[in-house]
């Protein structure tokens, strides 16, 4: 049901901010079909290109920019279009305009964005399939609830940079993400996660921190059950790591 009769920009205003707003108002109900048509043809091709799939993102978050000039490879198109993000279709976006990417992220497939409010992922984050952020809630009190004529309301979530979200993870309202964290598959995130540590579970806790030496770089302890059968060598020293 269509909601009118309401200050449009105040109400959109106040569902950026996060304050209880009506999600059903004109302006916002065409905003979602706007995205769901964009999202839709991304959906629907078949093995699209690096480009193509940077133009679908352009479209889906109704960004006027053009793209960069296109490179002389498909290799080469992949670092130019390093700020648009690799993605696995499908995947389900509400308004598309209130999405932050960085630079090299991925985003695996059946992916799920409610940007209600601001959802930020940091550059270089890896996103699991099936993972859910859920910008946007709704009242507890079920007499204001009130179905779709009732206000909803929402919170802002923030991954940082470096990141992995894996699958099948939900993120609530008002999280943030700290960079360098990693977060277990079929965690349930209901509150902040520090930078450089891992957590999981429903809902997800930490696991442990992610120590960092003094370069920077952190310090990793690898099982010697894991690290033969995978085979991971540590380069010598202008070694590109890489074995035949």
């Amino acid at each position: 049901m269509t909601v009118f009769n309401i200050d449009e920009e105040d109400n959109l205003n106040r569902m950026r901010r996060g304050d209880l707003y009506y999600a059903f108002t004109p302006d916002l109900v065409a905003a979602r079909k706007r995205c769901r048509q964009a999202v839709t043809r991304l959906n629907a091709a078949e093995d699209p290109t690096r480009r193509e799939m940077a133009e679908f993102w352009r479209q889906i978050t109704n960004d006027d920019r053009p793209l960069p000039p296109r490179a002389a490879t498909e290799d080469e198109e992949d670092n130019v279009l390093h700020e648009y993000p690799w993605i696995e279709a499908p995947i389900r976006i509400d308004y598309g305009t209130n999405i932050k990417v960085g630079s090299n992220v991925f985003i695996n497939f059946n992916c799920t964005i409610l940007d209600t409010c601001q959802v930020t992922i940091g550059s270089r984050t890896l996103i699991g399939p099936n993972v859910s952020f859920f910008s946007g809630t709704h009242p507890l009190d079920p007499e204001l609830r009130n179905g779709t004529n009732g206000p909803e309301l929402g919170g802002t979530i923030t991954v940082g940079e470096d990141c992995w979200i894996a699958g099948n993870v939900t993120i609530l309202p008002g999280i943030t993400i700290g960079t360098g964290s990693t977060v277990g598959a079929g965690s349930v995130v209901t509150k902040d996660v520090p930078p450089y540590h891992v957590v999981a579970g429903n809902p997800a806790k930490i696991i442990r921190k992610l120590e960092r030496n003094p370069n920077g770089k952190q310090q990793f302890s690898r099982s010697p059950k894991i690290v033969p059968a995978l085979q991971i060598v540590e380069p010598e020293s202008g070694s590109n790591g890489i074995q035949a």
